[in-house]
């Protein structure tokens, strides 16, 4: 446990674009309700380097350094949320903050507001972070996560599926999630500290793509990814990213990812390809008419794909676009349409390719490449080499 605050008058003036950043990335991973309090705290230290904002609520740490002009130094703690809610109010310019024994002021020109000062006697020691194992640049990760966390389950009664599966091999990395309905895979290169690194991690989903999104994806600087833990492998060790000022570490779940390679096919009795952004609109219109998570039908056929939906009390819709479809006369299949979308919106290219076995067994989406296989001797089309796959389980089809 950290000690209690020796000096608590603390006093620094800060530029409000710099205060309101720091604390808002602290902040937002901060729990909103906990049987601790002390856990909803920002903790803000003060000395001769400027200023370190922190948060930790044993699951996840947030570390962020600022400058500033510290005229008191010391350590004070109050709650996170509401300074980076006040904070973002404030006038232009700079603020001047000071604590005396019980509360945090802050001032910036006719604007002043009064915090509580939190205790620090059971604030939780800060982890720190782990041996930096590889880096990659910031939109090649963020590009990563967010495809893949497309797929992650969100049902905390089964934590597998509620994290992205990491397997680093030297400058290999695949990144993988699933909710048993749809599954991502993910593959890029990085660069590891050591050639012969190999690592495979569970990472919660939600908080690695909570911190991916506030990478900034403009700059070259790449971003150091640290893992800890025993021989680097899961359990309750340490992932942790690096970037500029900012550092975070969070706690990696303790369970084992299903082994999901026998679920990718092979190869494929049909392909289709279609523009993505006809075909999402096309989704959203037909989905009007249907009853909440029901099935939406896709009938391709050679030139077309035609939508149908229905609903038991608001009619029914269709809509034909235009897709390239080989390897059958049609195939009908039903997909869920909030699954179907959500693959859609990640694919990252103006054109998707489906690959189908049979209707009743998963489908793979992937980003259109510069040629289409040929089928082979069998009739059968190999899946193409790439770099996401986005696999769908299909909805039973009545009868």
């Amino acid at each position: 446990m950290v000690d209690s605050i020796a000096d608590s008058t603390v006093s620094f003036r800060v530029h409000k674009d710099e205060l309101s950043d720091a604390a808002a990335w602290v902040a937002r991973s901060l729990p909103t309700k906990n049987t601790q309090p002390v856990l909803r705290a920002v903790v803000i230290t003060a000395d001769d380097n400027g200023l370190e904002f922190a948060g930790f609520d044993y699951e996840v740490s947030s570390r962020v350094r600022i400058g500033a002009e510290v005229s008191d130094p010391g350590r004070v703690a109050v709650a996170g949320k509401l300074l980076s809610d006040i904070v973002a109010t404030m006038p232009g310019g700079d603020i001047e903050v000071t604590t005396d024994a019980k509360v945090m002021t802050l001032k910036a020109r006719s604007a002043r507001f009064e915090l509580p000062l939190i205790p620090l006697d059971d604030y939780p020691q800060l982890p720190e972070l782990p041996q930096v194992t590889g880096r990659i640049s910031p939109a090649a990760l963020t590009g990563a996560v967010t495809q893949v966390a497309a797929a992650a389950g969100r049902d905390d009664t089964l934590p597998m599926l509620t994290g992205i599966h990491v397997e680093i091999d030297g400058p290999h990395v695949t990144l993988t999630a699933t909710d048993r309905f749809r599954l991502a895979q993910r593959h890029l290169e990085w660069e590891p500290a050591s050639e012969n690194v190999k690592a495979d991690l569970l990472v919660p989903a939600k908080t690695l793509l909570d911190n991916a999104r506030t990478l900034d994806t403009s700059i070259e600087e790449p971003v150091e990814i640290a893992v800890g833990g025993e021989d680097n492998i899961g359990g309750d060790g340490l992932f942790g990213l690096h970037t500029g000022n900012r550092e975070t570490t969070t706690r990696m779940l303790d369970a084992d990812f299903p082994n999901v390679a026998p679920l990718l096919p092979k190869q494929h009795t049909s392909m289709a390809s279609v523009e993505v952004a006809p075909l999402i609109e096309a989704i959203r219109r037909v989905s009007l008419v249907a009853d909440r998570n029901a099935q939406l039908r896709l009938r391709f056929e050679p030139g077309q794909l035609t939508l149908y939906s229905s609903g038991a009390d608001s009619g029914a819709a269709e809509e034909v676009i235009e897709a390239a479809f080989t390897g059958a006369d049609e195939l009908l299949i039903a997909f869920n349409a909030g699954y179907l979308r959500d693959g859609l919106s990640v694919i990252g290219t103006d054109r998707v390719v489906f690959g189908f076995t049979e209707a009743s067994r998963p489908a793979i989406m992937i980003p259109q490449p510069e040629e289409l296989p040929e089928a082979g001797a069998d009739g059968a089309f190999p899946t193409p080499e790439t770099f996401f796959t986005y696999l769908l389980m299909p909805v039973r089809l009545p009868g």
